[in-house]
């Protein structure tokens, strides 16, 4: 298995207060990574959906997915990283430090006609994912010492 230019990568960082959209608007609550950690990204990474694993602060390590770009629907003139942690949580955790690896890549960015277009996308995405992740090529780095 050769994997996507830039992966798998590695990234560590405090979550911070996003654009308010993902639980609001979605139902899809995300946590999202400062400027920093976003211009960490490896140049080859491609702005698009991937998935891989999460773990919050000293937490199990959940599956995610990954929104890397713009995302045009939003019209977001500001690259961000936001992560959907396939797990569902009973509070925020802005202030945590929360460890992603990126793992594959799913789609290309796109725009939707609609909100619900686009959450009908993230849900493929998720199911996508959650069947990738249990492939034992992605489903080792669950224990990666990155996480320890």
């Amino acid at each position: 298995m050769t994997f996507p230019k830039g992966l798998p990568h590695f990234a560590k960082g405090e979550v911070i207060k996003g654009f308010g959209r993902g639980s609001k608007e979605l139902g899809i609550p995300t946590a999202n990574y400062d400027v920093d950690v976003v211009n960490n990204m490896p140049k080859e990474v491609e702005p698009g959906i991937y998935f891989g694993f999460a773990k919050v602060d000293q937490g199990p390590v959940y599956k995610m997915v990954m929104s890397v770009g713009w995302n045009p629907f939003y019209n977001n003139t500001q690259k961000s990283m936001e992560i959907y942690i396939i797990q569902k949580f009973d509070e925020d955790f802005y202030g945590k430090m929360l460890k992603v690896v990126m793992l594959g890549y799913l789609r290309p960015e796109k725009n939707f006609n609609s909100v619900d277009e686009l959450i009908k996308a993230i849900n493929n995405d998720v199911k996508e994912a959650e069947v990738k992740l249990d492939e034992e090529q992605f489903s080792k780095f669950k224990t990666h010492e990155f996480f320890s």
